[in-house]
């Protein structure tokens, strides 16, 4: 979220981004859900009461941003703090600062936390009595949901408001200007030379910067500089290639965009799509993700949701997790690849999966039944004197294989049905023959 409009003097030798931070909302590009006309952040601003919350959203978007100028627009004192380096002393100066400002220009204070996330409870816990007495208005910045990792109390006391990746265009919009800023130095002017970028490079760019503003601004400048000292004035895919790291698409293994991400895999496979299920794989594993994880997930995605209907599908998998142990990367991908691919297109029942779940809710809420004593062992002769395994049915001597109408359960215990098969896959006839049980088990009962 930057500006699209520059500041009147900017220092020519401040970074791109700050070059282009805006001075007021309405320079701000994107985030329209928030700062579009009689959207939440707009009446905030012209509503002219002050009132804490938690920006939520990923890199580049303009967290830091939203809170400075919230800090200009009403007029008040902004100190800012980052939870990677501070720590309570921090917060105490801080809050002292706070003070002290009230007394002497008797000026309100926004207390921005960037990365708030990263505060233990104790920490967060420190600057609450000032949040609530009104000293300050807190203002905090996460990459992670605040519901997982900001307290309770300080949820409760603050308005969360989500910002989103910037679009194509939005980025587009903000290329044009950053372009012209970076050609000309301080103002744009119609009449000088700026670089020029062929279409690919173009896309290339507002794709590597994946919805952050700030990495496609870091982006142009370190491409700039390289241009300059080149002596290019046209911009194409190859310069690109020669200029830039590889790119790492937006993703951090341990956060939110992690659990996104595996979740919309495991929900393609489930949804029998295997170009989105392969997109998602290979999205993660562009993004630096553990194959070794992903292996696991996987095997458990064929037991949740193929189950019996298609038992190949687990072999597999776990032939898939294998291959990539002995070949590792890139070369073990390919078995991942498949594997998921496999998994989507194969028939899907959860009937185990459910069954399972049933029957330990069952049994944690049930009584400690007794083992019937039919079903017992008899290994000794005091067990047979005690009846132990007497009247057992060996069902191998049964007609069919079956005796019908036994009873495997402990005695008095109600019917009880755990397995439902589908009629997908290998458990269509599953529970064909299921069935024909059951009527040979209430044939044996009338008789």
């Amino acid at each position: 979220m930057y500006s699209d409009s520059l500041f009147d003097s900017p220092a020519a030798a401040a970074p791109l981004a700050e070059r282009l931070r805006p001075k007021e909302i309405d320079q701000v590009i994107g985030q329209s859900h928030l700062l579009g006309p009689g959207r939440p952040l707009r009446l905030a601003f012209q509503s002219g009461r002050l009132h804490s919350m938690i920006l939520w959203g990923p890199p580049g978007v303009g967290k830091t941003t939203l809170a400075r100028l919230m800090a200009q627009a009403f007029d008040a004192e902004f100190i800012p703090l980052s939870a990677v380096l501070s720590g309570v002393k921090d917060i105490r100066e801080a809050i002292a600062q706070a003070q002290r400002v009230l007394e002497q220009r008797g000026r309100h204070t926004i207390l921005f936390v960037d990365e708030v996330h990263r505060f233990n409870k104790s920490q967060q816990d420190a600057f609450l009595p000032f949040v609530e007495q009104g000293l300050v208005t807190f203002i905090g910045a996460t990459t992670e949901n605040p519901s997982f990792e900001v307290n309770n109390a300080l949820l409760s006391r603050a308005q969360v408001y989500v910002l989103h990746a910037l679009s194509s265009d939005e980025l587009d919009t903000l290329f044009e200007r950053a372009r012209k800023t970076l050609s000309v130095g301080l103002k744009p002017d119609p009449h000088a030379e700026c670089l020029e970028f062929t279409d690919d490079a173009r896309e290339r760019i507002i794709g590597y910067a994946d919805g952050d503003a700030r990495r496609l601004l870091n982006v142009l400048e370190q491409l700039h500089t390289a241009a300059q000292t080149s002596g290019v004035r046209h911009i194409d895919s190859v310069f690109l290639d020669n200029t830039l790291a590889q790119n790492l698409r937006r993703f951090d293994k341990g956060g939110e965009a992690f659990y996104d991400q595996i979740s919309a895999l495991h929900k393609s496979v489930r949804g029998s799509n295997p170009d989105a299920a392969l997109y998602w794989l290979v999205r993660m594993m562009d993004g630096g993700a553990d194959a070794r994880y992903l292996a696991r997930r996987i095997v458990r995605m064929a037991w949740e949701d193929i189950g019996l209907a298609d038992p190949r599908a687990i072999q597999l998998a776990n032939d898939a997790a294998q291959t990539y142990e002995r070949l590792g990367s890139p070369e073990g991908e390919l078995a991942l690849a498949q594997a998921v691919i496999y998994l989507a297109v194969a028939p899907k029942s959860n009937a185990g999966y459910v069954a399972y779940n049933a029957a330990r809710a069952y049994v944690a809420q049930d009584a400690s039944r007794e083992v019937p004593l039919h079903l017992r062992n008899a290994p000794t002769k005091l067990m047979k004197q005690l009846d132990y395994g007497r009247d057992y049915r060996y069902a191998h001597d049964e007609a069919g294989g079956y005796a019908a109408g036994e009873n495997y359960f402990p005695d008095e215990m109600p019917p009880v049905s755990f397995y439902q098969p589908t009629d997908r896959g290998l458990e269509g006839k599953i529970s064909e023959k299921l069935a024909r049980l059951r009527e040979l088990d209430a044939a044996a009962k009338k008789g």
